[in-house]
């Protein structure tokens, strides 16, 4: 249930945080002088969190996003199987999250 909930509440943080990337990609594409902006804007810490906070939720999404594929497909579809699958979601999500938290910095 938990895993299912935080899928759907990765999915609302995605969608907020597409303003902030097309913010980025419309001031990357004005000009080089907005390029140039953009570049030293992305240097400060809070864009950098907010960056990493944005690919957490699409990594999180997408890795519980393939649970929910297993379980369409007939996998897992037991008490004990979805729990531990469950449990391999938040486990991956939280490794590759670290991944892309150490890509941004």
């Amino acid at each position: 249930m938990i895993a299912s909930i935080t899928h759907r509440i990765a999915g609302v943080g995605i969608f907020v945080g597409m303003a902030f990337l097309i913010w980025g990609l419309g001031l990357s594409l004005q000009s080089q002088e907005s390029f140039d902006q953009l570049k030293e804007c992305m240097d400060s810490v809070i864009a950098k969190l907010i960056l990493w906070v944005i690919l957490a939720g699409f990594i999180y999404h997408f890795v519980a996003g393939v649970r929910h594929l297993l379980m369409d497909a007939g996998y897992f579809e037991t008490l004990e199987g979805s729990r531990a699958l469950s449990i391999l979601v938040l486990v991956a999500s939280a490794v590759l999250i670290l991944a892309a938290g150490v890509w941004v910095w």
